[in-house]
């Protein structure tokens, strides 16, 4: 019982180690500890211990969600409490299955030669790994807090520009493996492994072949603050409208203007005339206006961006807008009872909480053409989409100038949720060797550079406009070339290999 109150303990010291904190030794260590506490524990007990670590991890992580449950789903306060309980204990399953697995695998050989080793720089990091990417997919994936993101500010980063985000998971647990070793007396393998990661971390910027181009794109990130309790009340539509053309209109020599997720609370069609009055005050101004939007198709609603005013060239004689899904993104990766509700004929009637404004999106594709702004190529990630590399890393190419991410992240108050979604969206940036830039409704609105800082930042929960000369690059990183699957395939193999060894051990146990 004690070791699984501090294995708690330690889950719930992870926190630290993201934003806004991003205390990075925080995870290493805690990882660390727990590993090396659960080495002599049977494989039930290792998936007790390490649920115990996870349920830390996520209580305490992730407690931003209650925010939105507690202020706006309408349940008392015991069952909202419940809810996030049952998500915390769910997601602590990924953790627990990766212990249970690295004892069982190993449960004969722990300290004996190679397999000593083997248990914790091969079994142990790709079990970690690859129960990390099955959470970022299974039910819709929440790949929140992988163990890689607190490296975004942390002296590993440079390596996310080969291996993702995921890849730094593998290091740390790489990392904390080695260490264990030190403590069975085994110190070449943590000499070893420190100086590879140390060669190959100050290598990785050498071997990019990201460049400058030597020009910039003047943006402008509009940040409207507006309340999440009026954003869709009808009587605030035109309201809303005309405080972000306010804050647009000093602006306009910018040559793009962005405005954040759902900026405009209503379908296209309501506010066409708008729209399109809007479309010819950009191109007037030899410009363009990036904003969210809900789109309607065949019936179907999206959540989506469009792009008013000059699309393809400075000075035009006319705007581009014509509406009708041309030159707009909708977004693919919906997010769980905020835009679509599972079962939503049994769950709608239970409580407000399952019958949120706007949670009943269609998905838009998984792959989609960048948008066009002014002749600059822009790859969009909506809100909570920012969290799936291979999905932005797919739509992505060699002409795409920069990274765009909107959000409306006034759900979660001023809890640590939106700081961490924006640590991940830097990540991303890393990941991709291009600039991000990042407009919400309330904060974090931000520019990021190629290596994930933020150069440009706007105060949260204030209305305001961020305006910025975002440098652009040209080139590929190798993550951009290579993503997930040569770390997914590795891991998969040292996993079967495991399971065929252990077989074979079983077998001759039986003899």
């Amino acid at each position: 019982m004690i070791k699984m109150v501090t294995a708690f303990v330690a889950g719930a010291s992870t926190t630290l180690a993201f934003a806004p904190y991003a205390i990075w030794a925080f995870y290493p260590a805690a990882m660390l500890f727990v590993l090396w506490q659960s080495r002599s524990l049977t494989p039930k007990e290792n998936f007790f211990h390490w649920l115990s670590f996870g349920f830390g991890c996520f209580a305490f992580g992730i407690s931003w969600v209650h925010v939105s449950i507690d202020t706006f789903g309408g349940l008392p306060l015991i069952v909202s409490m419940a809810l996030m309980a049952i998500l915390a204990l769910y997601l602590a399953l990924f953790p627990a299955l990766a212990g249970y697995l690295t004892a069982k695998l190993s449960q004969y050989q722990q300290t004996q030669g190679w397999q000593v080793y083997f248990r914790y720089l091969g079994l142990f990091p790709a079990l970690w790994v690859f129960t990390e990417w099955m959470r970022g997919w299974v039910l819709t994936g929440f790949p929140w807090l992988w163990a890689g993101y607190s490296q975004t500010q942390g002296p590993l980063s440079e390596l996310g520009s080969i291996i993702g985000a995921l890849g730094l998971s593998y290091v740390i647990a790489l990392v904390c493996g080695s260490i264990a070793l030190v403590l069975y007396q085994r110190f070449a393998s943590v000499i070893i492994i420190f100086s590879l990661i140390f060669i190959s971390t100050y290598l990785a910027p050498h071997i990019s072949d990201i460049s400058p181009r030597n020009e910039t794109v003047k943006v402008a990130l509009v940040q409207g603050n507006i309340e999440q309790s009026m954003k869709w009340e009808p009587d605030a539509l035109w309201p809303t409208l005309l405080k972000y053309m306010d804050l647009s209109r000093p602006n306009f020599d910018a040559d793009i203007i962005i405005w954040p997720e759902a900026a405009i609370p209503a379908p296209e069609a309501m506010v066409a005339d708008f729209l399109h009055n809007t479309d010819k005050v950009a191109n007037l101004n030899n410009s363009a206006i990036i904003t969210g939007i809900i789109s309607m198709q065949q019936n179907d609603f999206y959540n989506s961006l469009i792009v008013l005013g000059n699309a393809y060239h400075p000075q035009q004689t006319e705007g581009d807008y014509v509406g009708s899904g041309i030159n707009d993104y909708k977004k693919h990766h919906l997010l769980p009872i905020g835009e679509f509700v599972p079962f939503e004929s049994l769950l709608r009637p239970i409580a407000p909480f399952f019958n949120l404004p706007m949670s009943s999106f269609a998905r838009g594709t998984y792959e989609q053409k960048n948008l066009n702004a002014l002749g600059y190529q822009v790859a969009p990630a909506l809100c909570y989409e920012i969290v799936f590399p291979e999905q932005l890393r797919a739509n992505v190419n060699k002409d795409t100038d920069f990274l765009l991410t909107v959000s409306n992240d006034a759900w979660f108050g001023d809890s640590i949720g939106p700081l961490q979604h924006m640590e991940i969206a830097q990540m991303r940036a890393i990941e991709l060797g291009r600039p991000l830039v990042r407009a919400t409704n309330n904060g974090v609105t931000a520019v990021v550079d190629i290596k994930g800082r933020i150069t440009h930042q706007l105060p949260q929960f204030k209305s305001g406009v961020l305006v910025a000369d975002v440098a652009l690059y040209d080139g590929e990183t190798w993550f951009k070339r290579i993503g997930q699957t040569p770390l997914l395939i590795l891991c998969s193999l040292i996993i079967l290999f495991s399971f065929i060894y252990q077989l074979l051990l079983n077998k001759g146990r039986k003899k």
